[in-house]
């Protein structure tokens, strides 16, 4: 019997733990918040959105050790070619991505492609990923960042097992855990199994590592929801499974109140210069807040200072935070949980004289839907084209109204 979909947001000042007793990978990932409840329609549609061809999704079931689990395969039928992390990058960045997915979707890709980067000392733009491969990583990393923005919980993560002996790759017979793996997990706690295999796969590990804030055996928490993910192979010694677990949190003061969505962070500094306060800025942007910015403040003894505060959505708080730590002469912030009216948003693709132009669209019982054109986009293509940014942005509000069904 299958349990009912989540709705979007139900995971929502929870805790989505990952039970990684088998390790990870990025197919496991989808198939376990598949089996969680998360509609195939999120990852559908979010896989849609992608320029890739000749890519179709498979949802199946497997039963390992007696339990039924959900499996979920990504068949490409059209040859691929080899992609660059500049040029997937780039891909995430022009699709027509929800915002928060493209954000964390581009944030797990680069740790993915910084690791690669270290792991063959090469520049990070020409790391390229081969051919299916490719498109598994991406489809597996999108596929993850759409679910996880849906039940916007708060993601932990169990040590990850790693195993041993040698695996067989393009480049040649690697020790595992493969090198990338490693690089992909640097500051998440693993240990040591007696088992020659592959647990935790690079892009596995570039998701976990970067949607989980906090790794712990066991969170204190009242599990509500459990979803089961299968791996392809059978394992000797261990169900070949991912347990994913939503439940309520379990009252720790330090944490985000209950129903709080987004955390607001910010810290009082008096010794930072502005040079110094415009790279932090940067950097939480990058840690994945969704907006952040500086107030000038008076502190004590007449000190003019600064605030630097940021927004991030519950699940990302911790890492926003210990950006904001790293990158600020503060010795501690302050969180404060909040909730957030949002407009229902979309963004469409609409073709002008001047190229392709992203337009978002903000809509809701609020009055009239809010349209605006990618800023950046109009930016490159008045520069490309010699004109006025201003042309670009009249373009493509006409190119908006003349496609039906689109306003």
């Amino acid at each position: 019997m299958r349990t009912p979909l989540l709705e979007q947001g139900s995971g929502v000042g929870k805790i989505l733990f990952f039970d990684a007793f088998s390790g990870v990978a990025g197919d496991m990932t989808i198939a376990a918040l598949l089996d969680l409840g998360v509609p195939l329609l999120v990852i559908e549609h979010a896989v849609a959105a992608l320029p890739l061809e000749g890519v179709f999704l498979e949802r199946g079931h497997v039963h390992r050790s007696g339990i039924v689990s959900t499996s979920f395969q990504v068949h490409v039928e059209t040859p691929q070619p080899e992609r660059t992390y500049a040029s997937i990058d780039a891909m995430l960045t022009s699709c027509p991505l929800d915002s928060e997915v493209r954000a964390l979707a581009r944030r797990i890709f680069r740790r993915l492609g910084e690791a690669e980067s270290a792991v063959h000392r090469m520049p990070l733009d020409e790391v390229h990923f081969h051919e299916v491969g490719a498109v598994d990583a991406i489809v597996d990393i999108v596929g993850a960042a759409a679910a996880l923005v849906y039940l916007g919980a708060e993601v932990r993560g169990a040590p990850l097992p790693m195993g041993r002996g040698f695996v067989k790759a393009r480049h040649g017979i690697l020790p595992l855990p493969p090198p990338a793996t490693v690089e992909c997990l640097r500051g998440v706690p693993t240990y040591g199994v007696d088992l020659d295999a592959e647990l935790v796969t690079p892009t596995g590990a570039a998701i976990l590592a970067t949607a989980a804030g906090r790794f712990e055996r066991w969170p204190t928490f009242a599990p509500e929801r459990v979803g089961w993910g299968a791996g392809s192979r059978e394992l000797p010694d261990r169900p070949n499974l991912l347990r994913v677990v939503l439940g309520a949190r379990g009252g720790d003061a330090d944490e985000p109140a209950v129903g709080a969505s987004h955390v607001v962070l910010e810290a009082n500094v008096d010794d930072m210069t502005g040079e110094m306060a415009a790279h932090a800025i940067e950097a939480l942007f990058a840690a994945g807040a969704l907006d952040a910015w500086a107030v000038p403040i008076t502190m004590k003894k007449g000190r003019p200072a600064l605030t630097i505060a940021a927004l991030a959505p519950a699940p990302q708080a911790d890492a926003v935070g210990a950006t904001l730590l790293r990158e600020t002469t503060s010795i501690g912030l302050r969180k404060i949980p909040v909730t957030r009216t949002e407009r229902p948003r979309r963004t469409v693709a609409v073709d002008t004289a001047y190229g392709r132009v992203r337009v978002k669209i903000s809509e809701g019982p609020f009055g009239p839907p809010q349209i605006k054109p990618e800023f950046e986009d109009c930016a490159a293509a008045a520069k490309t084209h010699g004109v006025a940014l201003r042309e670009v942005i009249q373009a493509a509000l006409a190119a908006l109204e003349n496609v039906p069904g689109k306003t």
